[in-house]
């Protein structure tokens, strides 16, 4: 019973900056501080929100969005892991691609639009690569880095009682790296979201991010809103995904 009554207060005293948010919001608009047709007050948002949820119209949004989202996340983390793996174990690998690589992180994904458009068109395939650039990246370094922090002296330590490569890499190196590959993971999913927003106002016709760019252009504005909102509580679903997932497989840190 303590346990709930602390729970529910944690998690109230959480939410206290979110409540005056949204009550300021809503006093704004509504005392004409700001004006309604620039900022609609959360209950016509909300409103708004549950008229597309009734005609079915948000769900269509979401999943689109949320595939797209998984789709480019689940081959940027399969591609950054792999290679951020083989990286950070070879040492010679990662003197000849460092170069390579910092130029490519810094290259923006919104900034290659045009180039991806220009190669894969206006279909799926270029809002997935728009996806996948953007998120790759966190991935890929921060393995790389959590491979080339592990303790040496525990390396060596396993490697005088005669463990093969193989061991070391399965036993040693993967679990102590495991924590960074989930940060960049978990950062990466934080920029698909981003990402899936830029790539769907561009020759979309669904997703919320092609709903809040058309409820702009129609002037639309609790739709336009509703679809920020369902984009922030995308993000945060995601991430409290990625951090359950991150819990399960490093568990044997709390131990």
């Amino acid at each position: 019973m303590k346990d709930k009554f602390y729970r529910g207060g944690e998690l109230l005293s959480r939410s206290v900056g979110l409540i005056l948010f949204i009550i300021l919001w809503e006093a704004a608009p509504r005392l004409g501080w700001v004006m309604q047709t620039y900022l609609a007050p959360p209950s016509r948002v909300f409103y708004a929100l549950w008229l597309m949820t009734a005609r079915g119209e948000l769900a269509r949004h979401v999943l689109i969005s949320l595939q797209r989202v998984i789709l480019g996340l689940v081959v940027s983390s399969v591609v950054g892991v792999v290679f951020g793996l083989l990286i950070g174990y070879f040492r010679r690998l990662d003197r000849v691609l460092d170069l390579l690589f910092q130029a490519f992180r810094q290259m923006s994904a919104f900034a290659l639009f045009p180039v991806f458009i220009l190669l894969f068109g206006l279909g799926e395939l270029s809002k997935t690569v728009i996806i996948f650039w953007a998120s790759l990246w966190p991935v890929l370094l921060n393995t790389c880095s959590g491979v080339k922090n592990v303790d040496p002296v525990l390396i060596r330590s396993v490697k005088s009682m005669g463990a093969s490569k193989l061991f070391i890499f399965i036993k040693i190196i993967l679990p102590s790296a495991a924590p960074e590959i989930f940060t960049g993971i978990r950062l990466g999913g934080s920029y698909c979201v981003m990402a899936v927003v830029a790539a769907e106002m561009i020759g979309a016709s669904s997703g919320l991010g092609y709903l809040v760019l058309y409820s702009e252009e129609t002037f639309n504005v609790p739709e336009m809103y509703g679809g920020i909102i369902g984009l922030a509580i995308l993000g945060i679903g995601l991430n409290w995904i990625l951090q359950s997932a991150e819990k399960f497989f490093t568990s044997w840190r709390e131990v």
